[in-house]
């Protein structure tokens, strides 16, 4: 039976650290809270190491939080003050768990700053390192004397934004693992195989067909020249990264991937999830309609899709409503629109928002497995084609020396 390690707090406030076995983390968890224990982290003993789950620490090593460090600390900090235990002291339990010296000044300076009578939204927004929804979610719950609720309902809306962005994470792993592998193999070819015949080629004497001189010139070149294409490379990044950073720049690229097909598509759909989900839970903790669409922006990563709701927010002001500036964009999905449309019409916006966020991220999954559909055989095919040339080019000027010789 597998072996589980946790961490939870007793009845009296103390933190335990022990292990037990059970079929599943789910089993684990119920053992704990059957001994009246509340759990912290559970996480399957691997090698006598804490591998995974919920046992990583609450803050990595780099001076920034990582999104999964917020959700492990809105997690714990939810249980705890669900559990009826005081703001200052689940502060204190959680600044014993974190095993990082980083995290724990931290939380360490939230904590004197709640002792010093700051809210905690106030005392988290002092430390920049959190986002202005993830504040303003928390300056909401504390404001409706709901912050345990709040932070579950952060915790489920990290976990499935974790969740979208790891489908499309986990979908690009294998494209370019197949490009990387393929750009491995050409350049072998061109390196080490190529230069080969090339010796041969020289003392026959013969002129070579202009197939074979062009891979000749290219193998040559990645041989002695390599590193003007590394400079090359990385001058074009520098480039691209500083034209990026220009807004007028930036607002031309994103309108031609959104108009890029299957790929535009992914986009408009990843970002409509996106903005449905953070609006929705916004309005569901009392945040208005215009404070919650300029929050929401910050969110997007399309600049053009930013500006859009821009002009969605000027015309709200004016009492439009949500759903016909959106039609009136052009860039939002006709679906995603009538629903929110069917969601003012009814009082249940909010609902309707959270509907589309799933809908959306179903959408987004079926999106991403088509285009790596197409997108696996069409680079097999490539990378095929390019060694198949190298290849027949080599061939054919062995071919020549042959017909020479007789």
């Amino acid at each position: 039976m597998p072996r589980y390690r946790y961490e939870a707090v007793d009845a009296a406030g103390e933190v335990l650290r022990d292990a037990l076995e059970a079929p599943t983390s789910e089993a684990a968890v119920e053992q704990l809270r059957d001994r009246g224990l509340l759990p912290l982290s559970v996480a399957e003993a691997k090698g006598g190491l804490l591998r995974g789950g919920l046992s990583q620490p609450l803050f990595g090593k780099s001076r920034a939080l990582t999104r999964k460090t917020i959700m492990l600390l809105t997690q714990q900090l939810a249980s705890l003050l669900s559990a009826g235990m005081p703001l200052d002291r689940a502060l204190t339990i959680l600044i014993g768990v974190s095993e990082d010296a980083r995290g724990q000044a931290l939380l360490e300076r939230v904590q004197e700053k709640v002792r010093g009578g700051s809210t905690l939204a106030d005392a988290m927004e002092a430390q920049g390192a959190f986002s202005r929804f993830y504040l303003n979610m928390i300056r909401a719950g504390e404001a409706g004397g709901a912050l345990e609720t709040v932070l579950k309902r952060l915790t489920e809306f990290l976990e499935r934004s974790q969740a979208l962005r790891e489908t499309v994470t986990s979908a690009l792993i294998y494209p370019i693992i197949l490009l990387s592998v393929a750009a491995l193999s050409v350049i072998i070819l061109l390196t080490f195989v190529v230069p080969q015949f090339q010796r041969l080629f020289a003392d026959a004497g013969k002129a070579l067909p202009l197939a074979t001189q062009i891979v000749i010139a290219v193998g040559a070149g990645f041989q002695h020249y390599w590193w003007v294409g590394l400079i090359v490379i990385g001058l074009l990044v520098v480039i691209v990264r500083q034209r990026l950073s220009r807004p007028e720049q930036r607002l031309r690229w994103d309108r031609r991937l959104l108009r890029l097909p299957l790929v535009g598509d992914l986009i408009a759909k990843i970002e409509t999830a996106r903005l449905s989900r953070t609006l929705g839970t916004l309005l569901g903790n009392g945040v208005s309609l215009l404070n919650a669409l300029t929050i929401v922006r910050e969110t997007l990563g399309n600049q053009l899709l930013v500006g859009a709701l821009g002009d969605v927010t000027e015309h709200v002001k004016t009492g439009r409503g949500l759903a016909e500036p959106l039609v009136e964009t052009g860039y939002f999905p006709k679906l995603a629109v009538q629903m929110i449309r069917v969601g003012e019409e009814t009082g249940q916006l909010q609902e309707m928002l959270l509907q589309v966020a799933d809908t959306y991220d179903s959408e987004v999954q079926t999106a991403v497995k088509r285009l790596l559909t197409l997108l696996e055989p069409v680079l097999i095919l490539v990378l095929g084609v390019i060694i198949a040339g190298i290849i027949m080019s080599i061939l054919v000027a062995i071919l020549s020396l042959n017909e020479l010789a007789f």
